[in-house]
């Protein structure tokens, strides 16, 4: 088990036990300072952590099935609906019910759309590239490598 010891920003020292080998506290705590770090990245580009990661793999999969997005990001259905509608309202994605199934929609990116992820990637990849500071590039693939695993995801294929 390992000995966990954090300061906080007055010097005191929290000792975590046993949770220091919890992958719950771990992964909780990782977002946080994940999610820190992206508000102050694209501060003033109003996009939550959500919109991004459904408007790059809407860009990345033109056409998803609103349904098959919600799964692939674990998003509930309703709350699904409700992001899909707001990034339609804004001009962002458009939402089409396929032929082959009136209660499916597939979404794409509208030209203002692919415009605004062009726009911010630049911001998200820096930010990417900070969220993993004090880990050599090695253990930053390691780690990624490793939640990809946990995770039961597709390593990305090499274009």
């Amino acid at each position: 088990m390992a000995d966990m010891l954090d300061r906080d920003a007055q010097g005191d020292a929290v000792r975590f036990g046993p949770l220091a080998d919890s992958l719950g506290l771990l992964l909780r705590l990782s977002q946080l300072r994940s999610f820190a770090d992206f508000y102050t990245a694209l501060d003033g580009q109003d996009v939550r952590p959500g919109e991004i990661s459904m408007l790059l793999m809407i860009r990345e999969n033109p056409g998803i099935r609103q349904g098959v997005l919600a799964r692939a990001l674990s998003i509930k259905r309703a709350h699904m609906t409700k992001i899909a509608r707001r990034l339609e309202a804004a001009g962002l994605i458009e939402r089409q019910v396929p032929e082959d199934d009136r209660r499916a929609m597939e979404l794409r990116l509208t030209a203002r759309g692919a415009a605004r992820v062009a726009k911010i990637s630049p911001q998200f990849e820096a930010h990417e590239a900070r969220n993993l500071g004090g880990l050599t590039e090695e253990e930053a693939a390691a780690l990624r490598g490793l939640l990809r695993k946990y995770l039961a995801l597709d390593a990305p294929k090499e274009d």
